[in-house]
């Protein structure tokens, strides 16, 4: 059981991209009070983990329920993705159209920690690994990640508000690029069924 826990941890760590994930969660997150950044770490956690706890034990039959594939999927998802960058670069001023109360739960918690490619990477890994491993390795996954945003509040005292400022518009611009990314997977995917 072990064996398979360390097994299916390393393709859903890749997947989570934790690290990769902090600037993006730096940028939406860097104009929050502490409490509001630590209410929505909580919030991407549990909408992070339910999401990919459903989608473990439902995602395969529910797709096949409604005529979804993994890359109509992955559309979607880039396409969500690519509007909160797309608002971020033309009114960096201004609020993202995101209440701070939801944001842990969107774009946080999905798509970005537990998005398409979690999603798929879990269809695939618990057909090897079996469920029990695979809803571990989520959950040790997942907290990794709210662990290390944790910490982004340090970040963004040592960059400061120009800094974080300026972060926030790459990222935003990453985050399109990411979203194209997305689509464009999610597509070669549709062409090649």
């Amino acid at each position: 059981m072990i064996k398979n826990i360390l097994l299916a941890f390393i393709p859903v760590f890749v997947a989570v991209d934790a690290i990769g994930v902090l600037p993006l969660f730096i940028s939406l997150t860097h104009k929050l009070s502490a409490k509001e950044r630590r209410k929505a770490i909580f919030q991407s956690l549990w909408t992070a983990i339910s999401l990919a706890l459903v989608f473990i034990l439902v995602g395969k039959w529910l797709f096949s329920i409604l005529g979804i594939t993994v890359g109509d999927f992955m559309v979607a998802g880039g396409a969500i993705l690519f509007c909160i960058a797309i608002i971020d670069l033309i009114q960096p001023g201004k609020q993202k159209g995101i209440a701070p109360e939801e944001l842990g739960a969107v774009p946080l918690g999905t798509p970005l920690i537990v998005g398409p490619a979690v999603l798929t990477t879990c269809l695939i890994i618990v057909d090897q690994y079996g469920v029990p491993a695979t809803i571990i390795s989520v959950i040790l996954n997942v907290s990794f990640a709210a662990l290390i945003f944790s910490f982004s509040g340090g970040v963004i005292k040592i960059m400061g508000k120009a800094g974080a400022g300026a972060l926030s518009r790459i990222m935003a611009l990453l985050l399109a690029a990411i979203a194209v990314m997305m689509i464009r997977k999610g597509f070669i995917k549709l062409i090649n069924m």
